[in-house]
């Protein structure tokens, strides 16, 4: 299985973007994918994850408001995206699934087998 994502980019604070992450299948009937962000200097946080069988989403709480999920379900694609961004929100986002995560892990990167390659966000001031 391979994840492609794509639509970063450099904005303005308060802008928005919205990013999309493309799963060549899905493999089990608990497929999610999720999404991660790792700015420069720090570690990998969790941003959002989305169940497929139910269609339950889960945010970093300091993001819900601002950003959100959907998904194309012919194209095996998530979408997030992110309104009123700001500076802070500046990295590299990734996605990643799993087909199989443990709901504990579902905000974890190691709960994560497969991963994507990473599109940089850049919000300026």
């Amino acid at each position: 299985v391979q994840l492609q994502a794509s639509g970063g980019g450099l904005v303005q604070a308060g802008d928005s973007l919205r990013l999309s992450c493309a799963a060549s299948r899905r493999t089990s009937s608990r497929w999610v994918m999720a999404w991660f962000r790792q700015a420069p200097g720090k570690e990998r946080e969790f941003v959002s994850a989305y169940k497929w069988d139910g269609g339950y989403t889960y945010f970093e709480e300091s993001l819900k408001g601002r950003f959100t999920v959907s998904r194309d379900t012919a194209a095996n694609t998530i979408f997030l995206q992110m309104n009123s961004l700001k500076p802070e929100d500046t990295a590299t986002y990734y996605c990643a699934a799993s087909s199989s995560i443990i709901l504990s892990n579902l905000r974890r990167p190691e709960g994560y087998a497969i991963w994507g390659q990473g599109t940089l966000v850049t919000v300026s001031s």
